[in-house]
């Protein structure tokens, strides 16, 4: 009995050997990659960061989803090195859907460098189609354009 315990142990341990030989490491090795380096002079090549410019201007609406006979406000201001411009002639005209309608007379920047402007719809603008509205001022005999206002008829 002693001699077929003895047995059996043996042969589990062969068959353990066999299976742990047979989930061997089938790893292989990794290749070292190439050094990348980056010349001293790319730095040289990029585009250099833009210069702020002096002038700078945005426009807004009251309301950017308006009824389409609503009567909204159209706001601009202008800022030179942030400071608003007192007394910038301000234009704005409005991008409808079959014309461009200018909004009323010249607007004249207050002290903050703001401007607004009344903008009737009237069904000017179907329902659903954005609506975009120019503001430029005008200082010292140069143009300089806003960003533009937009808003969408419901």
């Amino acid at each position: 009995m002693k001699n077929i315990n003895h047995f059996i142990c043996s042969i589990l341990l062969t068959c353990l050997s066999v299976m742990l030989i047979a989930c061997g490491s089938t790893a292989t090795q990794i290749k070292p990659q190439q050094t990348v380096t980056i010349d001293k002079g790319f730095q040289a090549q990029t585009s250099p960061v833009p210069a702020v410019p002096t002038y700078r201007c945005g426009a807004w609406s009251s309301n950017n989803a308006p009824g389409s006979f609503s009567t909204i406000i159209i706001y601009a201001k202008i800022t030179k090195d942030i400071k608003g411009v007192a007394g910038a002639n301000a234009q704005a005209v409005a991008h409808f859907r079959g014309n461009d309608v200018p909004l009323g007379k010249q607007a004249v920047s207050d002290a903050g460098g703001y401007v607004s402007f009344t903008l009737p719809l009237q069904g000017r603008q179907p329902r659903g189609v954005p609506t975009t509205v120019d503001v430029s001022f005008n200082v010292a005999g140069t143009n300089i354009a806003c960003t533009p206002a937009f808003f969408t008829p419901q």
